[in-house]
């Protein structure tokens, strides 16, 4: 659906050029939901701009639906973009306009009749879960009602691809929660591809099947979802994925318990998929005979299967706790034994 080919953005500036996007190579399945995360300056947002030729690109090939958009001109840029959506952090939409009067503004411009035009605009207030607000002006609504104008308004045209620039970033986060699980039914019911960026591992946790991490312009690991949360290997995609599974709450609680001189052994256990239902826990303290005091533990559901993170202190003698440690690796649950630079 989606490949981009050694795909290059460089801005020349008075100080020298800097280089945006740095020759990457990514394919994106059509249907998926794709995420591309990375921190301010990673260069996530110049790469999406790039995606519907609102940047174009220093070199490089962007192919969407067989067609290279950095060929395209006039007419034929103007058709192809009519493909590409886009919903943005700060919803970019028209204060004078009610709702209604938003979401119909593409289909205005595309000369729709009316009829169509009228019928198009209640399907998609439907669709978003704003019956009853047609007739609101955006000072009306609350930050998640204004972002579902922007997603009714980007669907107006059929899209097959929807671009989504920080979408939830000026959202609260049950409001987060609820636009995520919108484009996830979007993504469902009219299998449109979605790539979205972010900065928060959250959102890629939430909606997305699979995930690329950039940095200073580059694409250093890419891979599903699970996959990546099971098995970071670059340094960025470490720290992303320590802001589900070690939050800094838990890891400052568990420095000052260190600092206490308790030395029993303090461990992280990681567990994939059905390990994470299974009742681990109770079957190590019967097998092995030890204590364990749970410090903090979380299951999280990732579009293709479950990840659990638990920290546990584990207390009785030598082999005892050896024998725990054991079994824990039979059981091929990921376990590391935390210290005091964690």
């Amino acid at each position: 659906m989606i490949a981009l080919e050694k795909l290059s953005k460089i801005f020349p500036t008075s100080n020298g050029d800097i280089t945006a996007v740095d020759n990457i190579d990514l394919t994106i399945d059509e249907g998926e939901i794709f995420g591309v995360i990375g921190y301010s300056g990673a260069g996530k947002s110049t790469l999406i701009r790039l995606l519907n030729m609102l940047e174009k690109p220093t070199s490089g090939k962007i192919i969407i639906a067989e067609k290279n958009m950095a060929d395209l001109q006039g007419s034929s840029l103007r058709k192809a973009r009519q493909e590409i959506s886009m919903i943005f952090q700060h919803f970019n939409l028209l204060w004078s306009r009610t709702v209604r009067e938003n979401i119909a503004f593409p289909l205005e411009i595309a000369k729709l009749s009316k009829k169509d035009k009228n019928a198009r605009v209640d399907e998609l207030i439907d669709l978003v879960g704003l019956t009853g607000r047609e007739d609101a002006y955006p000072a009306q609504l609350s930050g998640g009602q204004k972002q579902r104008v922007g997603i009714a308004r980007a669907l107006a045209n059929n899209p097959k691809v929807l671009l989504c620039d920080e979408a939830t970033s000026a959202l609260d986060p049950k409001t987060t929660d609820s636009i995520l699980e919108l484009l996830t039914d979007i993504n469902k019911k009219l299998g449109l591809t979605i790539v979205l960026i972010t900065h928060e591992m959250h959102v890629i946790r939430k909606i997305c099947n699979r995930v690329a991490v950039m940095e200073n312009g580059k694409i250093v690991e890419e891979g599903p979802v699970l996959d990546v949360f099971r098995q970071p290997r670059e340094e960025m995609t470490k720290e992303f994925v320590k802001q589900i599974t070690e939050p800094e709450e838990t890891m400052e609680a568990i420095r000052e318990l260190m600092k206490t001189g308790d030395t029993s052994p303090i461990v992280k256990i990681s567990f994939l998929g059905e390990d994470a239902e299974q009742p681990i826990m109770t079957n190590l303290i019967l097998t092995c005979g030890v204590s364990v005091n749970i410090l903090q533990g979380k299951v999280s559901k990732t579009r293709d299967g479950s990840y659990g993170t638990l920290f546990v202190q584990l207390q009785g003698n030598q082999e005892q706790l050896n024998h725990a440690l054991s079994y824990l690796k039979d059981q091929q649950v990921q376990t590391e034994v935390m210290t005091a630079h964690e």
